[in-house]
């Protein structure tokens, strides 16, 4: 879709001039919606490794993660941001208009001291086209926390070639198209995630995203499902 990638464009040179290149970490706490994908494929496109995290998660867990991670920058939603007081790094908020799509963004952090009205970026200042690529095979993809089930949560380094070699090793069995619909259902803080948008994108195929609220009415997720003739369901 050339409005979605032209969003994340958008995203991408602001993250640059943050300095997010090649192996910087970002974190991203946004709730399953269409800023969510734009701050994926942004901070991709900057060139950077992003680190989900849920934002049902417990606040401990969450500080841990930013904390270990060092992130120097955050993603996230101005309705989520509260969670974050004692994050230190740059906090990005994002928006998306209900009607026009149109992207915002707001940033602050800790020691800002401009007024609000001060803070939000128009996105059309940065350019929409294309971002040079930075990274490599060999450069990082993104961060992900194991459970921590036995301790505390590791995190889990992936890179670019092994993201690309699990969709290529997919696709070569299932033959997913640009004609195929996934309705994606997996918080991105489970390393499947990747499957449910990266996928379907390298194909040029459609993702539909179900929010917290829709994943809970069967109902809701039928209509859903006919609506868009889903091919498969991703969770």
């Amino acid at each position: 879709d050339q409005q979605l990638n032209e969003k994340a464009n958008q995203l991408a040179h602001y993250l640059r001039t943050l300095g997010v290149g090649p192996d910087t970490l970002v974190a991203i706490a946004v709730e399953r919606s269409l800023e969510m994908i734009i701050g994926l494929l942004g901070i991709l496109k900057a060139g950077g490794a992003y680190v989900p995290l849920d934002p049902t998660y417990p606040q401990d867990r969450l500080q841990f993660m930013l904390e270990d991670t060092q992130a120097p920058v955050l993603i996230t939603q101005a309705h989520l941001r509260e969670s974050f007081n004692d994050y230190l790094g740059k906090i990005l908020s994002l928006q998306t208009d209900s009607e026009t799509n149109d992207l915002s963004f707001e940033e602050s952090s800790a020691n800002t001291n401009r007024p609000e009205s001060e803070r939000w970026i128009s996105p059309f200042v940065q350019s929409s086209e294309n971002p040079s690529p930075l990274t490599g095979p060999h450069n990082l993809a993104y961060v992900i926390y194991t459970s921590g089930s036995t301790g505390k949560p590791k995190g889990v380094m992936v890179k670019h070639l092994g993201v690309i070699n699990c969709i290529s090793s997919i696709n070569s069995f299932v033959n997913v198209t640009h004609k195929n619909a996934f309705l994606a259902l997996t918080s991105i803080s489970f390393d499947v995630a990747a499957m449910d948008y990266y996928l379907p994108f390298s194909v040029g195929g459609k993702v539909i995203i179900a929010s917290q609220e829709q994943q809970k009415d069967i109902t809701v997720l039928n209509t859903i499902i006919k609506k868009y003739s889903i091919h498969s369901i991703q969770g």
